[in-house]
């Protein structure tokens, strides 16, 4: 033992090793564990959840309606806020630039018409939303770089 500037210090000669970690097991991980992982086939999804037929066919058809004052697209100027698709229902549920566009009768119905042309949608609804507002930040990039936004 020897003291210096008022600290103890304890000197040993030898350290005993700690002890190695043991792993029981019963809850052990097998190694090879990812066996088979990129061989098993993902989940189906459903017709009307993103990536199935039915919402992509939907999509598709939003796609296909376009601005009669932009060149673009309804659903990449942003104004599609919403696709739900139940049992062969399909609710839309969108906004439009302006209160005051001169296409506020016409496009929701024009909506419900292409969508209720999908293969697999029996019926379509359109729920027309003010809140919250349309804006330029809405748009995709592809629709900003159309219009020379980007």
């Amino acid at each position: 033992m020897s003291e210096g500037n008022g600290i103890r210090i304890d000197e040993v000669e030898h350290v005993a090793p700690p002890p190695k970690a043991r792993v029981d097991e019963e809850g052990a991980r097998k190694r090879d564990y990812l066996d088979g992982f990129l061989t098993t086939t993902p989940e189906e999804l459903g017709a009307g959840e993103p990536g199935g037929d039915v919402y992509d066919g939907v999509i598709e058809a939003l796609k296909e309606i376009f601005d009669p004052e932009i060149p673009v697209n309804i659903y990449d100027l942003g104004l599609i806020y919403g696709v739900d698709i139940s049992g062969g229902h399909a609710v839309v549920t969108m906004t439009l630039t302006t209160p005051h566009c001169p296409v506020a009768e016409s496009m929701p119905g024009e909506v419900e018409l292409r969508v209720g042309a999908v293969p697999g949608v029996g019926s379509a609804e359109v729920n027309l939303v003010w809140d919250p507002p349309w804006d330029p930040q809405k748009m995709s990039d592809e629709a900003k770089l159309e219009l020379g936004m980007l």
